[in-house]
């Protein structure tokens, strides 16, 4: 089992989401930019189903195609949401590159979804455990399709080309694991990248939760430190491997990390007004998106001030347990269905 599980993917995701509040000085392509995003992914609505009977008084109703009862309620799908898939690869390249060959595209060590809610002005962050176990496409080293097998969500990435190839099959696993879920857009970036990301913005300052060790660095709980690109790596990075579900406790620090992150961010940006093009300009060789200019450029302009604090990062409940070999992670399926309606969906007045 891989080192790095869920750092990478933090980093990016704070990069995106300050890349599509910056760049909203190309506010002449809005327009060419959402028209873009909804003809990537015509799709009406996640496929979920009602978890109760309807009532006769429901049955009357015009019932929708994209509604579904749960818990007394019913939902609508939000369909103006826009939803982005952020991957960390673990890679050390300083450039990405395709490769050739049987699972040689490189894990998706980190795994999240950025949610944009246009209805009430709000990002959220689902974490994904990179040991979810999930439908895996296996491929063979000619590409050519083998068999779909329950295994790590983060091999996925793996039997593809390290590319464009990786990154639809690691976004299409993704969807299938949340009801085939629409995604509007991919990023995946190699682990090489950290140190540059936060060094750009001058180092983050924050106060840890717990002590811990990393290497050469000792972190206080109670006591603010300030990371620089090495110590931001070791922050991040560092967990025992010795108890089972330890990337777990690591995603409490890399939350703590993604908030500081981005106050810094958001005080930099008053003085540095392209400090986020900075950063995407200084990882571009590192990373792979299908998000193009002016699809960036609508998203910053229409989420600049959306809400996002320390709740909106959201981790998904469930039990690791040892498998043979690896660690699997097993979500709360009631649990993580109550989050998806929560996040995807609006209650219907009746």
């Amino acid at each position: 089992m891989k080192n790095h599980v869920n750092k990478i993917l933090l980093i990016w995701c704070i990069v995106v989401s300050v890349v599509l509040i910056g760049l909203g000085i190309f506010e002449v392509t809005r327009v060419i930019g959402k028209s873009g995003l909804k003809e990537k992914n015509a799709v009406s609505a996640p496929v979920t189903t009602s978890t109760e009977v309807l009532t006769k008084e429901e049955n009357a109703i015009q019932w929708q195609d994209d509604w579904v009862k749960h818990n007394g309620e019913i939902y609508d799908y939000n369909d103006d949401i826009l939803t982005f898939l952020i991957m960390g690869i673990d890679k050390r390249d300083e450039e990405v590159t395709p490769v050739y060959g049987e699972i040689n595209g490189g894990q998706a060590d980190a795994l999240f979804l950025v949610v944009f809610n246009p209805h009430n002005e709000t990002t959220k962050v689902i974490a994904v455990n990179r040991n979810t176990m999930a439908d895996v496409e296996m491929y063979d080293e000619y590409g050519n399709f083998i068999n779909t097998i329950k295994a790590q969500i983060a091999v996925q990435h793996g039997f593809g080309d390290g590319v464009e190839g990786s990154c639809e099959l690691q976004k299409r696993a993704v969807s299938n694991l949340f009801y085939q879920l629409p995604i509007h857009g991919y990023a995946a970036i190699n682990m090489s990248a950290i140190e540059t990301i936060n060094d750009e913005v001058g180092g983050v300052d924050l106060v840890p939760d717990k002590d811990f060790e990393s290497g050469d660095y000792t972190f206080k709980a109670g006591e603010e430190t300030h990371l620089d690109g090495e110590a931001a790596f070791a922050f991040l990075h560092s967990r025992d491997m010795t108890q089972i579900g330890s990337s777990d406790r690591r995603l409490t620090r890399q939350k703590e990390y993604l908030t500081a992150f981005i106050s810094k961010v958001i005080d930099e940006t008053k003085e540095h007004p392209t400090i986020a093009v900075d950063i995407y300009q200084a990882i571009s060789k590192q990373m792979v998106t299908d998000v193009s200019a002016d699809q960036l450029s609508y998203i910053a302009s229409t989420v600049s001030g959306y809400k996002f604090d320390e709740n909106s990062l959201i981790l998904l409940k469930g039990e690791t347990r040892l498998g043979e070999r690896f660690e699997e992670f097993y979500p709360d399926e009631d649990d993580m269905y109550d989050m998806f309606l929560d996040v995807f969906y609006e209650k219907v007045k009746m």
